[in-house]
């Protein structure tokens, strides 16, 4: 579990082009599934920066699981959501532009990890342009002319390793979210 930092879920593509898979942050658990099957793991996590975490065996996680009801039914709830999670981001991929996809992220780690300032929802951005992109399943290209839309509209502005979104309606919008 992580207790502070970022921890990106990378895979390698069929070319050998690495890929983020997603994004976690305080609060947030890795490698649960492995720990949940004992099959081998299906990203690497790779810490963006210093990352302070709780580390436990697999075996010792199975047995808490196989003793403690809630625990299960806790690690079964994260499981679910990861499950969501990649549906729809497989369903984002196929169907939305790049500024949805980067909007929708935004608007992900707004949700997750935001603080409310008189200014908007501030967001600490621990990705480079380029990781952002390669999260959002496009080029750098692409991403950076997404953020200056965005900017453009007025839905937000970023800084270093940071986004403030101004217009949370107007990303939702953006975002292709109801």
């Amino acid at each position: 579990m992580i207790e502070r930092g970022w921890v990106t879920l990378r895979t390698h593509g069929p070319d050998g082009e690495e890929m983020i898979l997603a994004l976690r942050g305080p609060g947030e658990v890795v490698g649960e599934m492995s720990a949940f099957d004992g099959a081998p793991r299906t990203a690497t996590a790779v810490a963006v920066g210093e990352v302070q975490a709780i580390v436990a065996p697999a075996r010792t996680i199975a047995g808490v699981l196989e003793r403690d009801v809630a625990a299960a039914n806790e690690f079964a709830h994260i499981l679910a959501r990861r499950l969501r999670e990649s549906d729809r981001q497989r369903l984002e991929y196929t169907v939305l532009d790049t500024l949805a996809r980067v909007a929708r992220r935004l608007l992900d780690l707004a949700e997750r990890f935001g603080k409310e300032t008189p200014e908007g929802v501030k967001v600490e951005l621990p990705l480079s342009q380029e990781e952002l992109a390669s999260w959002c399943g496009a080029s750098r290209e692409s991403t950076v002319k997404a953020l200056r839309t965005l900017r453009e509209v007025g839905a937000l502005t970023t800084g270093r390793r940071q986004v403030t979104l101004h217009d949370v309606d107007g990303l939702r919008r953006h975002a292709r979210l109801r």
